[in-house]
């Protein structure tokens, strides 16, 4: 695939914008994220899947699962581009679990030594909230990591 997603069909127009976001129709983009980070798809249930598309490329894309209306949404992220994240798309991504689906809160896990992801969910707000020690499958510990709705800095404006 090579970036592109198959049976997608991008406009002219819409290409040659940078940082689209796009709705996970067919459930190829989070096929595409869960092949990345070596994982298959079993672990999910409903969820909602947004892809970030820069030049008619797919260079991301954003998993909202385990979601519980009022409480939280879970997010597993996956990005090829370090030019994925715009303001544009940040304010996108919280006000849809926020605003929309209605949460208090939005968490994630990442691997402790997964230092730039740790760094970004930092910088946009995210608490580490726990260590879990021999969380994956091959032993290595994970951080659980959260940010609530009146910590975010992207809502409003």
């Amino acid at each position: 695939m090579n970036g592109m997603i198959r049976g997608f069909v991008m406009s002219r127009e819409a290409a040659s914008y940078n940082n689209i976001i796009i709705a996970d129709k067919n459930d190829e983009i989070t096929k595409w994220i869960c092949r990345n980070l070596k994982s298959g798809t079993d672990w999910l249930g409903p969820h909602f899947t947004i892809g970030f598309v820069r030049n008619g490329r797919l260079i991301g894309g954003l998993i909202y699962h385990d979601y519980r209306p009022g409480c939280d949404v879970w997010w597993t992220i996956y990005t090829a581009d370090k030019k994925w994240c715009s303001k544009k798309v940040l304010k996108f991504m919280f006000a849809l679990a926020f605003e929309h689906f209605g949460c208090r809160r939005v968490s994630m896990i990442t691997d402790v030594d997964n230092y730039p992801c740790l760094k970004l969910a930092q910088k946009l707000g995210f608490k580490a909230e726990g260590l879990l020690r021999q969380y994956r499958e091959n032993g290595k510990d994970a951080v659980l990591m959260g940010i609530l709705k009146h910590e975010c800095q992207f809502l409003g404006d």
